[in-house]
């Protein structure tokens, strides 16, 4: 049996205003609230409700057949309330149905586990609070932000928090010779490991519309073969897992609603289940349905799902994402110190993964991907906005 895993990523930033030195001292807001409530609406309008409103028809018209999984962050659904409360709501509805499975991560989206361990609990079991908060929902399987893993990660969310499995990329320098298609254990045979199979996901999330791709344009049927032969290779009777993870604006706002992005959706699930040895699955299903014992893979060195690489680069490469990461952080023990729970929450806000992918330098197709996200005209422009940001906070410390 192959289980198609869908998960799919919420998040919305708390993008910055463009704040300078002269405004230091002002006391003014560091973030952009009309920009921000502008993006959450359009993208309500053009994925979020939409997708919801299929997603929903899917798992009854398949009678719970079909599964889904997501991770929201908690500055989504913060903005979700502030901008777009039946947004909310819509998830809600999915969750009720007892087909999706809601992971954990850090609240804020952040870098934390990289920087600072006890900051990093923190935000997980913020998290965990909000998805019982808001779904009541008790999280069991665990996403760090950007699928940033390696091995210190999970003896964190296994021995503090008790998760009890980790999704992450299917890295080729990792597997190697192996395949991402079954469920592996961490290094210490501990908690279960599912890899994302990127060259699939990648398909819908990147290529989907993409004309000159020479597969253009993806059918249901041929994506569906595709999934059909992966299973050829197994004649033991093992469980396989095709693990497509992607952003969830996938759907509506990177591939528009004119390219067929939604009616692909629409007939995917009964195209799958017309084969009995296809199905799909929640990452937690993966505890009772590996039915063989699971080989150990060690993540050594972090990595991630982003560009070529699919390492840290993306966030943490070029002096400007070093230097302002590295004094947010040095900021963060000082702030504690003062016990200040709104300059907490600042810094909190500014860890955010998406102000260091802004500020990414890189070029040619990983490049143009970043500028696509960035709402800044460079990443220059990215950095001056974020330090001078760090300026004003330090000034309400010392204040």
């Amino acid at each position: 049996m192959l289980n198609i895993i869908f998960y799919f990523q919420v998040h919305q930033p708390y993008r910055l205003d463009h704040f300078n030195v002269l405004d230091i001292g002002k006391n003014r807001n560091l973030f952009d609230d009309k920009l921000n409530g502008l993006v959450m609406r359009k993208v309500a309008e053009k994925c979020y409700l939409p997708t919801n409103k299929l997603l929903l028809e899917l798992i009854q018209q398949s009678e719970g057949r079909f599964k889904i999984a997501f991770s929201i962050t908690g500055t989504a659904i913060e903005q979700f309330k502030l901008y777009s409360p039946e947004t909310l709501d819509s998830f809600k509805r999915l969750v009720d149905t007892g087909c999706v499975e809601l992971l954990g991560e850090t609240y804020f989206h952040s870098l934390a586990f990289l920087y600072d361990t006890n900051e990093f609990l923190d935000q997980v079991a913020m998290h965990r609070d909000l998805m019982q908060k808001e779904f009541g929902y008790y999280t069991t399987t665990f996403r760090n932000t950007e699928l940033i893993y390696q091995d210190r990660l999970s003896d964190l969310i296994y021995e503090v928090e008790g998760f009890k499995t980790i999704v992450t990329e299917g890295v080729d320098r990792i597997l190697q010779w192996r395949t991402p298609l079954y469920a592996y254990k961490n290094y210490s045979k501990d908690i279960n490991l599912l890899l994302k199979y990127y060259q699939l996901a990648d398909d819908i999330a990147f290529r989907f519309s993409n004309r000159d791709w020479p597969e253009y344009p993806l059918t249901v049927e041929k994506f569906v073969s595709w999934i059909d032969h992966l299973t050829l290779g197994e004649t033991s009777g093992k469980n396989l897992f095709l693990n497509l993870f992607m952003d969830y604006e996938t759907f509506g706002e990177h591939q528009w609603a004119s390219s067929g992005i939604f009616e692909f959706m629409r007939h995917f699930p009964s195209e799958v289940l017309k084969r009995p040895h296809l199905g799909f699955a929640n990452p937690k299903d993966t505890t009772h349905l590996a039915n063989y014992q699971q080989e150990s893979l060690s993540f050594p060195e972090a990595v991630s799902w982003a560009d070529e690489q699919r390492d840290l680069s993306a966030w943490l490469e070029n002096g400007m994402q070093k230097n302002a990461i590295e004094t947010l952080y040095e900021l963060f023990s000082r702030i504690k110190q003062k016990g200040d729970p709104e300059l907490l929450r600042i810094a909190r806000l500014l860890s955010t993964s998406d102000h260091f992918y802004y500020m990414c330098s890189k070029y040619f197709q990983d490049g143009d991907v970043h500028k696509y996200f960035s709402p800044y005209d460079s990443p220059d422009q990215a950095y001056t906005y974020f330090i001078t940001a760090l300026a004003e906070l330090e000034e309400r410390i010392m204040g």
